[in-house]
């Protein structure tokens, strides 16, 4: 089966090398993003796809425009592929590219269609407090994320993980399902359903408004943006950002689903008077975790921090280093 791969991000990157390792299947080439400028020296950086295809010696057409490009689209016409394979691309195809191959467009997305379609599946769905995710593939057509569905894949999520760990997770799940399904397809063993539109929900860009904690949101609330949007979430700490990395809630309903180590903290819970704390404020150093905060509903332990120009460190070392003290504001 001759496929030309759509991708961009590292989370592609799982599912580009198991189609080229795959005896059956045949990447003739790879569509990514335009390289893009990052780092100190500004220097052109490629893509996690990208380097990929380079390493093996596939061609590379990095349209800034895919719908556009009148060069990539004669590449894709003549390439007659029997399938175009997307993952994480980054643009939307249009009609002309998806009518091009034999078998169709087919995606692999990082949620269970129809929820959270759209640019961030798997942080809005930790950001929502899902407890169970995964891969859905589908036959694209013009909408976003709305194609017929093909096969599913499922996942729990655990209380503690977050959006980098899940998503390294769902990439190598999605690409066993990628595989899976583009054989049962050429074996016409798959029969596409169509997603409920009155399931759907979405999962648009994420914003930098998005990261601003609020101390007034429930400890569980919170605990889910910091994953969910890992590692971008900030607060403030005598005057100047505080980067908060990695957290967790406390309390009866989360004892027995949190780790061992942090299990000592239940006796320390049992102590606290929380009366009249105000969200944000650090109501406990618990020995060996670090700074305790209070929110509107219940308190949240900070397990990882990061000061502005620093690098990530855990609560404890982030308390000794500021001299921490219960009673200063968040």
């Amino acid at each position: 089966m001759d496929v030309i791969f759509f991708g961009t991000p590292q989370f592609a990157v799982p599912s580009l090398e198991r189609l080229l390792n795959h005896p059956e299947l045949n990447v003739r080439a790879v569509v990514t993003q335009p390289d893009k400028r990052r780092g100190r020296g500004n220097q052109l950086i490629p893509s996690p796809v990208k380097e990929v295809a380079l390493a093996h010696h596939l061609p590379v057409w990095q349209p800034t425009r895919v719908k556009k490009d009148a060069e990539t689209l004669e590449n894709l016409r003549a390439a007659s592929a029997d399938a175009f394979i997307v993952v994480a691309y980054g643009q939307i195809l249009s009609q002309e590219i998806l009518d091009m191959p034999r078998m169709g467009c087919i995606n692999a997305h990082g949620s269970i269609l129809p929820k959270y379609r759209g640019a961030a599946p798997i942080q809005w769905s930790v950001y929502q407090g899902e407890t169970e995710t995964g891969i859905t593939t589908m036959l694209m057509d013009a909408g976003m994320d709305t194609g017929p569905m093909l096969l599913k894949a499922k996942t729990p999520i655990a209380l503690l993980e977050n959006f980098s760990e899940l998503a390294a997770r769902l990439a190598t799940l999605g690409a066993d399902l990628l595989v899976e399904t583009l054989l049962k397809l050429q074996q016409q063993a798959i029969q596409p359903i169509p997603q409920n539109n009155a399931e759907a929900t979405y999962a648009p860009l994420i914003k930098k408004e998005d990261y601003r904690l609020d101390w007034t949101k429930s400890a569980i609330a919170l605990h889910n943006q910091v994953r969910g949007f890992f590692p971008n979430c900030s607060a403030t700490f005598r005057t100047d950002p505080l980067k908060i990395t990695a957290t967790a809630p406390l309390g009866p309903a989360y004892w027995s689903v949190l780790p061992a180590e942090l299990s000592s903290l239940e006796k320390e819970w049992a102590a606290l008077k929380t009366d009249n704390a105000q969200p944000g404020e650090i109501v406990l150093i618990a020995k060996g975790h670090g700074p305790i905060v209070q929110t509107g509903e219940g308190v949240l332990l900070l397990r990882e921090v990061q000061l502005s120009g620093k690098r990530a460190q855990s609560g404890m070392d982030f308390a000794n280093g500021a001299r921490l003290e219960v009673g200063e504001m968040l």
